[in-house]
Parts: C-alpha cells; sequence; structure tokens
C-alpha cells in the first residue's frame, strides 16, 4: 500500500478511536515521566476528557453516511455509533469510580489502570466498526488482555491474582474455540470480509456442506459467548468480579458485554442471516433450537445461582450472567426490532448497573467487606443510598416503572412473536425474572428492615454522588418516557444500513 492510497482515505471517520489512542498514548508517557509520589488523579481527568472528546466526534459523525476505509476494514454506519454511544459512555462513569477508588493496591499502579483501560476501550470500538474477521479478532483480543490485567490490578489480593489467572485462562480457551470456527468460515468461503462471506455463502457448492456451515456457526458462537459470560463460558464471572477492583468489575459488567453482544451481531447476523440453511432457510433459523437452549440456560444458571450468594460482588456476576440470558432471546426470535430491543436493554443496563457499582464501591471501601450484610440499615443511616440502590435492584428486576422493566417487556413481546412451540423461551424468561425477585429484594430487606446499629453513616464524594445521581435519574426517565431513548434511536440511526453492502456505497477504496 503506497502513500497515495493511504493519503485517500477518509480518515476522518475514525475520530473517535484516533483520540482515545492519543490520549491513552499520553497517558502512558505522562505516568512514565511522573514522581512516583505524584497523585495519578489528573490522569483520570485526562482520560475522562478524551472519552467525552471521543463522545463529541461521535455525535457529529451522525449525519455522516456509511463510509468505509481500509478495503472494507473499517466502516462508520448506524450500527457501529449506536454502540459506540454506550461503549464510551459507561467508559466515562466507569472513569469516575476509578478515581475515586481509596484501596491503596490502585494507587501504587499509578496509572497504568486509565490507559488500560482506554485500550479496552479502543478494542471495543474497533470491533463495533468491523466489518472483517481480522480487524474483529484484532479488536476482541486489544479488549480482552487490556481486561485480563486490569483483572489482577490488586497485586497483594490473593483473590484478584486468582481472577486474573482464571479469567487468562477461561479467555485463551474462548479465543481458541473462536478461532476454531472462524477458520471454518473461512475455509468454505475463502473471504474474511463479512458481506463477502454471506454472499459467496449463497453459492449452491457450498450450501451442498450445509452441516459444515451450522457447525462453523455453532463454534464460533460458543466461542463469543465468553465475552457475555453465557452459558456454558461462564464460570469465570463470579472469581472475576468478585476479585477485581470494583471499577474494574463494573467496566466488565457494562462495558465488555455490550462490546460482546457487538461482535456477535456483527459476525453472526451479517455472516448467517443471508446464507441459506440445508432446507432453503435462514441458516439462522436452522441454529435457533440450540441458540434458544443456550439463552434459556443461561437464564436459569444465573438466576438460580444468585440464590445462594451472599457475596454481592458474586452475586451481581450472577446477574450479568442472567441478563445475558435475556438479550440473547432477540437473537433467537429473529424481530425486525432486534437491535433496538438489544440497544435499549445494554441502555437501561448500563444505568442500573454502574449506579449499583457505585454504591457497591462506597460499601465495600467502607466496610472492607464484600458480605450483603453491609447494606443492613442503609436507609436508616444513609438513605440517599439505599433509595437509588432500590430503584437500580427493581430496574435489574424488571419492576414497572423501570428502565429495565420496558427493556425486558420488549424482548417478551419480541419473544410471543416467536412460534407456538417456541413460547417456552418466553415462559422461561418469564419464571427466572420472578426467581430473581428472591436476590434482588433481600438485598432491599437488609437495607430497610435489617438493624444497622452500630454501623458507620456513609460518606460519599462528590464524583460517585454525581454518578449515582445521574444513573438514578436515567433509569427512573427511561422506565417512564422510554420514548425519549427510542425517538433519539430512530432519529439518528438507520438500522439497514447495518445490512448495506459497502460496495454498493462507496467503490472508493476498490480501486486502488
Amino acid at each position: 500500500m503506497d502513500l497515495d492510497t493511504l493519503l485517500s482515505f477518509k480518515w476522518s471517520v475514525m475520530a473517535p478511536e484516533f483520540i482515545i489512542l492519543g490520549v491513552a498514548t499520553l497517558l502512558s508517557v505522562i505516568d512514565l515521566f511522573m514522581k512516583k509520589e505524584s497523585s495519578r488523579k489528573p490522569l483520570a481527568w485526562l482520560a475522562g476528557a478524551g472519552v467525552l472528546g471521543a463522545l463529541a466526534a461521535i455525535f457529529m459523525q451522525l449525519d455522516t453516511e456509511v463510509t468505509s476505509i481500509l478495503y472494507d476494514t473499517y466502516r462508520l454506519d448506524s450500527f457501529s455509533k449506536a454502540f459506540k454511544i454506550l461503549l464510551l459512555l459507561g467508559t466515562v462513569l466507569v472513569l469516575v469510580l476509578a478515581s475515586n477508588y481509596k484501596k491503596e493496591d490502585i494507587e501504587e499502579n499509578r496509572g497504568e489502570f486509565y490507559y488500560l483501560l482506554l485500550s479496552a476501550l479502543l478494542g471495543a470500538m474497533m470491533m463495533a466498526s468491523s466489518a472483517d474477521l481480522i480487524t474483529l479478532f484484532v479488536g476482541l483480543e486489544l479488549l480482552s488482555l487490556s481486561s485480563y490485567i486490569m483483572a489482577g490490578l490488586e497485586r497483594r489480593n490473593n483473590r484478584s491474582n486468582e481472577s486474573a489467572f482464571k479469567y487468562v485462562v477461561s479467555g485463551g480457551i474462548a479465543t481458541a474455540i473462536t478461532l476454531f470456527g472462524m477458520s471454518y468460515v473461512f475455509g468454505l468461503t475463502g473471504e474474511t470480509n463479512l458481506f463477502m462471506i454471506a454472499q459467496n455463502m449463497q453459492d449452491p457448492e457450498l450450501l451442498k456442506h450445509g452441516f459444515l456451515l451450522m457447525f462453523a456457526f455453532l463454534i464460533t458462537f460458543a466461542g463469543l459467548t465468553f465475552k457475555i459470560a453465557a452459558a456454558p463460558l461462564h464460570m469465570w464471572a463470579p472469581d472475576v468480579y468478585e476479585g477485581a477492583p470494583v471499577p474494574v468489575t463494573a467496566f466488565l459488567s457494562v462495558v465488555s458485554k455490550t462490546a460482546g453482544f457487538v461482535i456477535l451481531l456483527r459476525f453472526i447476523i451479517i455472516t448467517f442471516i443471508a446464507a441459506p440453511g440445508i432446507d432453503s432457510e435462514s441458516l439462522l433459523l436452522e441454529v435457533q433450537p440450540y441458540v434458544m437452549i443456550l439463552a434459556a440456560a443461561t437464564m436459569i444458571i444465573g438466576n438460580v445461582t444468585a440464590l445462594r450468594q451472599r457475596n454481592i460482588k458474586r452475586m451481581f456476576a450472577y446477574s450479568s450472567i442472567a441478563q445475558a440470558g435475556y438479550i440473547l432471546v432477540p437473537f433467537v426470535s429473529n424481530s425486525s426490532l432486534l437491535f433496538e430491543l438489544i440497544w435499549f436493554y445494554l441502555l437501561a443496563y448500563l444505568f442500573m448497573n454502574i449506579g449499583a457499582f457505585t454504591i457497591i464501591q462506597v460499601l465495600t471501601v467502607q466496610e472492607k467487606s464484600n458480605d450483603i450484610s453491609i447494606f443492613r440499615g442503609l436507609f436508616k443511616r444513609s438513605p440517599w443510598l439505599a433509595v437509588p440502590m432500590t430503584f437500580f435492584l427493581l430496574s435489574l428486576a424488571g419492576i414497572p416503572i423501570t428502565a429495565g422493566f420496558v427493556g425486558k417487556f420488549g424482548i417478551f413481546m419480541g419473544a410471543l412473536g416467536l412460534e407456538p412451540a417456541h413460547y417456552w423461551l418466553a415462559a422461561v424468561m418469564m419464571a427466572t425474572t420472578l426467581v430473581s425477585y428472591v436476590y434482588y429484594f433481600n438485598v432491599i430487606a437488609v437495607m430497610f428492615f435489617r438493624d444497622g446499629e452500630g454501623a458507620a453513616k456513609v460518606s460519599v464524594p462528590s464524583g460517585l454522588a454525581a454518578v449515582l445521581a445521574f444513573c438514578a435519574v436515567s433509569t427512573v426517565i427511561l422506565g417512564v418516557m422510554p420514548d425519549l431513548a427510542l425517538d433519539f434511536f430512530y432519529g439518528n440511526f438507520d438500522i439497514n444500513e447495518f445490512f448495506m453492502n459497502i460496495e454498493a456505497v462507496d467503490t472508493h477504496t476498490h480501486d486502488h
């Protein structure tokens, strides 16, 4: 590739990624030359400014038409813009949590957390804009490798060390499974571009190998479910959530999970939705029963296992597993509202989960414990924490007038659009949601009805108070007026661009 070719690309479409890359590089250099005893909190402010700058760049690109550079390996479309907003918004809230995290071990690690976080974010953003197996995988590994290191930042904490080790081992296995599936896709189609793969999958000669196509789908899908902590590759989540610092746990539960669904949507929908199956139906419909079983198992395992947890971070880990099961349901329904349902639910999940982890961070640091008992009598000693925590738990449980209820209701109604023989998936979703009431309401009962005598009042730093207020208000507003988010989605994003072959939109790069 010569210089003229490089200069011919419209690099401005990658402005958000360049901002994150530049700030991450700058943070690493500044941290290198700062004195050992100097506070690294200014690095958090600089990282936050960079993320906000990237978010502003995304909003400036809302009217930009579908654009592809680097031979269709990177594309800017409505899908990438919609999900990058979630990734950036989640990261800036996590940065506020991290800047107020007071554990000594994190202070000793200095500023490396902040540029590792931005590196992970950069990988997730690349996944959102990838239209090629290679760039998808590079983005996935950039996110994963940074996450492995962040999970073990508390070096003197044996649980943190154990969680990082388990995360690396489990992630390596999932990566091998994913690559194995992708290798079959490449071997069958001879292409790495997702749109070319979808086109080649309609070749009558290739359709004679329908079993191999289904095998490639199932193997790749199983490997990618690791990132969203869905069964059967979910067992890393409880240990990592427990051992990692709270800001890292919040990042993994929200930003990393969103990135996992991004790569599932990018790879699975583009590659397989247009591919005829064995009986000339869509291959996605052929494998529907397997995805249904996976979604049902994830919901059941997550909610039932959460019932036994006394550790609040492990309870939220199993809650996160269950939430992944709910978000998998739209994949099965194959609804025309697939993207809207997933985007809205992930937006609601972002607010209610980061809000809950903000309170968990305040209490675990003060009480030096992760046991649910740290919430005892919270309403009497700190009502400004107990009330928003109640809203977050009610939203996670799917109680009306919360964002979580609207998200679950949309997914549930989409599930009812399935064939009558598949109504059992909607029944599983309903039953497991009822099971989740037990452990969510248990925390509420501890806050309101347990004696908190002897427990100290809780002081909340101003930064965490701002995050808490923002998440609580957003959770309630999205529950009462969900049209605000949906009108923004429909007004700015044309999801049909997701299926639009870039060759029909912009052939400039192919001339080179």
